[in-house]
């Protein structure tokens, strides 16, 4: 018997990752020695002094019972503490904090509570797949905001269309970026702020790699800006900042009634995050500022010699600001697809064509840092001896 999916999933395109994914089994089977720097996951274990509280919280009997709720007043007290120490801004722990399972979740949970048939949603291009996904979803229509250099990567507010700013209840906002590492200023977030309060929209500011940072710029909270949490909710996750993917956990803070909409969305549809985990993330949110400094001390010597090898090869490749992914330009003469098919073929290098970001992103292609130095180095070297061959 065929099973005939849903109007809403077929909508969507194959999941980004997961085709690259399938491309890379091939070509291990094959037996080929991939350098795999297309996904963003840390390749660096999580540190002990977060495994050590994870194993001390697993033993204890209340927490092997469901953790439904928007998570344990303690974890949402440590939030509220960490989000005052790191951005200056006074939350409510009891009103203004949610834990999810990751930002992902909650990135494609909340558009439900908000997003009716037919709303227009505003979704930066290229951008993280899962803002068109959630989407789509709902019956959302999404309207590409495009990420341009000449706009340093960031959205042209004032190039939306008029008729469709009129039906538009949501923006989407990343920063720092994926793919690109743009980061946006505070006098950016002051103008995207108040831009939303005027066309009442909800901000909604996915920030999950605040803490990958360069040169001790710290990137901004739009809730730092004056107001912002009357129209804002931001997403954020341990994953990059304490090398916790595995582990799935995150928070959303911000506007009362965003945050409680999430929250809703969450109780009928996950059981909440595993509790052992939440003390798992205060042990991390408590931790010496040293804990996530080391872990970016590790992308800050890739970062410079990736970007050394790169230019060498002659790309053109602009300095990273944070994350950790590196967004190129494609040589002339070849698409997105084209150039990183010939990467794996050629140099047996995984990268993710820009165009899978989003129409603006062709053009381009992303590599991250998440790789061991010395897979770094024959990437590099590898590159070099592709473009001597050009």
């Amino acid at each position: 018997m065929d099973f005939e999916r849903s109007i809403a999933l077929k909508k969507l395109p194959p999941y980004l990752f997961i085709e690259i994914d399938k491309k890379k089994k091939a070509a291990r089977a094959a037996g080929v020695d991939l350098v795999d720097l297309g996904v963003g996951d840390p390749d660096t274990p999580t540190p002990k002094l977060l495994l050590k509280a994870l194993a001390k919280a697993s033993l204890k009997p209340e927490n092997h019972q469901y953790p439904f709720g928007s998570g344990m007043p303690v974890f949402r007290d440590t939030v509220a503490a960490w989000f005052k120490k790191r951005f200056g801004v006074q939350l409510d722990a009891g009103t203004e904090v949610c834990a999810t399972i990751g930002s992902k979740e909650a990135i494609g949970h909340f558009p439900l509570a908000f997003i009716n048939p037919g709303d227009v949603v505003l979704c930066p291009d290229p951008g993280y797949p899962v803002y068109e996904a959630s989407t789509n979803f709902v019956g959302g229509e999404i309207v590409r905001m495009p990420l341009l250099a000449e706009n340093d990567f960031l959205p042209d507010l004032d190039a939306i269309p008029a008729d469709k700013l009129k039906r538009a209840k949501m923006l989407w906002l990343n920063s720092p970026n994926n793919p690109t590492a743009a980061v946006a200023p505070l006098s950016y977030l002051v103008k995207v702020v108040a831009f939303c309060k005027k066309h009442s929209l909800i901000l909604a500011h996915d920030m999950a790699y605040s803490e990958i940072y360069y040169d001790n710029k710290k990137p901004a909270s739009v809730l730092e800006v004056p107001g912002a949490k009357d129209v804002a909710i931001e997403f954020h996750s341990l994953s990059k900042t304490f090398n916790m993917t595995g582990w799935r956990v995150g928070f959303a803070v911000g506007h009362p009634q965003l945050v409680g909409g999430l929250a809703a969305v969450k109780g009928n549809l996950d059981s909440g995050v595993v509790s052992a985990i939440q003390e798992m993330a205060i042990a991390a949110l408590k931790a010496p500022a040293s804990l996530s400094a080391k872990i970016r001390k590790t992308y800050v010597k890739r970062r410079a010699l990736m970007v050394k090898a790169l230019k060498a090869a002659g790309f053109d490749v602009r300095m990273p600001e944070a994350a950790f992914y590196l967004w190129i330009r494609v040589p002339k003469g070849l698409t997105s697809a084209q150039f990183c098919t010939e990467l794996l073929e050629k140099c047996a290098i995984v990268a993710t064509p820009g165009n899978g970001f989003g129409p603006s992103g062709e053009g381009y292609f992303r590599l991250t840092l998440t790789a061991p130095d010395a897979r770094l180095k024959l990437a590099a070297k590898r590159l070099a001896a592709y473009a001597k061959g050009r």
